[in-house]
């Protein structure tokens, strides 16, 4: 790898980190609703909830978009897609809050206007000129939404920080396919098919105590 190539590696990894201005540690993406249902209690329920996201919900849904920002398909359109797709008040809300977190962050790094869009299209606008296959930008973007996930999992099932490491380790194999398979993919492959998280995340609206936004 080239030393422009590590440059814009790490451009991405500070972007994708908890340290980066989105707000990300504030939504659980429905995971509270599911643990306070009983539905996830241990490590090994919140891998299995988790690679059914990535790979059959949101996950695969946010990767392709990406994939299709990055290849220059118009954003505008993709974010009325984005919006469209998402299933529930509080996971429009989730993707447009990160988004326009996002978006005014990179503003205030490069003094460019902010424009709001949904997280993957304000990712995708911003990594278009970076010298990085897009399969290993979707990665990352994967990896950083699923370590949230697992952060949030440790924080509320409550888990071992040591269980949750081992929870996202397990999942790597299953993000780099992902990855490979989202980079080639294009709209007529957005599909979602995870409904119970779906539910999830409309009772998690009128949860009576909760710790996450969503």
């Amino acid at each position: 790898m080239s030393t422009s190539d590590t440059a814009a590696l790490l451009r991405l990894v500070q972007w994708l980190s908890p340290a980066f201005p989105t707000g990300a540690f504030a939504y659980s993406h429905g995971l509270e609703q599911a643990v306070a249902a009983g539905e996830v209690g241990s490590a090994e329920a919140l891998a299995c909830w988790l690679g059914d996201i990535l790979a059959h919900g949101a996950g695969w849904n946010d990767a392709v978009l990406l994939a299709c920002g990055l290849r220059g398909e118009d954003l505008s359109e993709l974010n009325d897609l984005a919006r469209a797709l998402a299933g529930s008040a509080e996971r429009l809300r989730e993707t447009e809050e990160q988004g326009a977190a996002f978006a005014r962050a990179q503003a205030e790094m490069t003094g460019a206007e902010p424009t709001p869009r949904a997280l993957p299209l304000a990712l995708a606008d911003a990594a278009r000129d970076l010298s990085l296959p897009p399969d290993q930008i979707i990665a990352v973007f994967l990896h950083s939404f699923a370590a949230n996930l697992v952060s949030a999992g440790v924080r509320f099932i409550p888990l071992g920080q040591s269980a949750g490491q081992r929870v996202l380790a397990g999942l790597h194999a299953r993000i780099a396919e992902i990855a490979a398979r989202a980079a080639a993919a294009g709209r007529a492959d957005l599909a979602s098919s995870a409904f119970r998280a779906e539910i999830g995340a409309m009772a998690h609206e009128v949860l009576d105590v909760r710790i996450f936004k969503t």
